[in-house]
């Protein structure tokens, strides 16, 4: 008897080709492998998130410790500057060690003195410009009365000063500024003490850094590491020989101009203009002929004027004539580039870019040097910057435009 419940088996309908179709998956089947999640889906949010995280730890880390990147640049160009001296005392028996701290103690020594006798001369400036001041302002007053006929007193200025509202939100933002500018003190000496340890480590321990370095490198890349830091000593070297060459002119020529003026304390003046035009960047023009001028002022107003004029007058032939001639033959690198790459550094790094641009480049000019392949030029007037001339050149232009045309009208007339 044939089973009539409705679980029996359903016939099976043929296909147009007589042949029977492959049963497909069941329906419950098919949902589940649909909607589960792929294996390596969970893996892959894992490590995407765990890179974004590693990422702004490294950006923040990295934005936290900029200021001690940037102190750890500046003592290595300054071991860099010393190699040359600790190197030469360590060849002639001494310890490197205790050569590094010679250098440095003379170097303290220097500054410590020239700071100590700048220290007196302004102080001492100061004092007599505040005590001469009232007749500086009454000298200006009279000239004033008699230029514009006008009756200004000395007393009504100085009661109007003494009582204005701008005076008393100076003193008042004065006052609360005191411990800003403390902390800031106490942070450039932190800064300074930092890239002085830095430097005496990277100068004593020069050796000893490069074997570590090269330790993990191969043979061939030992050499090239070894070249590059040879090259830097000698680039960085020529660039603090360049600057104190322009040192020396500039002081030389600012002495002539205060010894000639009269202007007191000429030759630690000349010093000063000298050493800190050259060796604070960007804003060491500005401070360097700010304060002859103000000692001129206490000798008279109008030598002030005098000193502003010749500052600016020397800056511009520094900068476009001895800066570029001196930096070339002692760095060896192109007039332009090493301009360009002094506002490159001060655009990336501010005043320290701009103190370490030049031999920065000078150094990576010369290490990619010996990897160019250079060929001979050939002798060709144009190399030399003369044009060739050539004789009836528009002429026989005029004869290829127009020769075919003339032969192919010939032809069709014959």
């Amino acid at each position: 008897m044939a089973p009539t419940d409705e679980t029996s088996q359903v016939p099976q309908h043929s296909s147009p080709f007589g042949t029977t179709p492959p049963a497909g998956p069941p329906a419950e089947d098919a949902a589940g492998r649909g909607g589960r999640m792929p294996r390596w889906l969970p893996r892959a949010m894992v490590l995407a998130l765990a890179l974004v995280a590693v990422f702004q730890l490294g950006s923040w880390a990295f934005h936290q410790l900029t200021g001690l990147l940037i102190n750890i640049l500046i003592a290595f160009f300054l071991a860099l500057a010393i190699e040359p001296a600790v190197s030469w005392m360590a060849a002639h028996g001494m310890r490197r060690g205790l050569a590094t701290f010679f250098v440095f103690l003379g170097a303290m020594i220097v500054t410590a003195g020239f700071i100590t006798l700048l220290g007196s001369m302004l102080a001492g400036q100061i004092i007599k410009m505040v005590e001469g001041f009232p007749g500086y302002l009454d000298s200006v007053i009279n000239w004033i009365n008699t230029t514009f006929h006008t009756e200004l007193r000395r007393v009504d200025i100085q009661d109007s000063l003494v009582h204005s509202a701008w005076l008393r939100k100076y003193v008042q933002n004065s006052a609360t500024g005191v411990l800003d500018v403390s902390a800031q003190v106490l942070g450039g000496l932190f800064q300074l003490l930092t890239i002085t340890l830095f430097s005496f480590y990277f100068a004593a321990d020069g050796p000893r850094l490069r074997r570590a370095l090269c330790s993990v490198l191969p043979p061939a890349r030992q050499a090239e590491v070894l070249r590059a830091w040879e090259i830097a000593v000698d680039k960085t070297g020529g660039y603090l020989y360049s600057r104190g060459l322009m040192a020396l002119v500039s002081g030389v020529a600012h002495y002539v101009l205060l010894q000639a003026l009269g202007i007191p304390y000429a030759p630690v003046l000349a010093v000063w203009v000298g050493l800190v035009s050259q060796f604070l960047p960007t804003i060491g023009t500005y401070l360097a002929g700010a304060l002859p001028m103000l000692i001129a002022f206490t000798v008279n107003p109008w030598y002030a004027l005098w000193v502003l004029i010749f500052v600016v007058i020397y800056q511009q032939f520094e900068n476009y004539v001895l800066q570029p001639k001196l930096t070339s033959k002692t760095v060896d690198i192109h007039p332009a580039v090493a301009f360009g790459s002094v506002i490159a550094g001060t655009a990336l790094l501010g005043a320290v870019g701009a103190l370490i641009a030049i031999p920065a480049v000078a150094t990576l000019q010369a290490f990619l040097g010996a990897y160019v392949k250079r060929y001979d030029v050939t002798d060709d007037p144009r190399v030399h910057g003369h044009r060739i001339r050539r004789s009836g050149s528009l002429l026989r232009r005029a004869r290829r435009l127009w020769g075919p045309r003339d032969a192919e009208s010939g032809d069709g007339s014959s």
